[in-house]
């Protein structure tokens, strides 16, 4: 079975750092565009981070720029996501996600992802 699995969520203090991980099993993710997206109470989905297939591609919301970093070593079936100098409003549930095909490009659309996993909670106190 085909599946993603994020996990690294925690509830910290402005400031601080974490890294999110998105274990991929099923098969091998070293040929799809995979990004990260976060959900906070009472709003929609939104775009945080995505990286190309290749890797060499990284896309980041404007509130994240220079603060989150996303990386997809080819050695490990796995996503990262650095997130330094958390703030309040960084509290969400993130998702990690994977494109349905190998080899398209990274975007910054969710429906442009079809594999996702079930999320990992990240509270952010002032």
């Amino acid at each position: 079975q085909v599946q993603l699995v994020e996990s690294g969520g925690s509830s910290v203090q402005a400031g601080d750092s974490l890294r999110l991980s998105c274990a991929a099993s099923g098969r091998s993710f070293s040929t799809y565009a995979m990004g990260w997206f976060r959900q906070a109470p009472g709003k929609g989905r939104e775009f945080v981070a995505s990286i190309s297939w290749m890797g060499t591609s990284k896309y980041y919301a404007d509130s994240v720029k220079g603060r989150f970093t996303i990386d997809k070593p080819d050695s490990k079936n796995t996503l990262y996501l650095q997130m330094n100098n958390l703030r309040p409003d960084d509290t969400a549930v993130y998702f990690c996600a994977a494109r349905d095909q190998e080899y398209l490009v990274a975007t910054t659309e969710a429906r442009d992802f079809g594999l996702w996993g079930q999320g990992t909670q990240v509270i952010v106190s002032s």
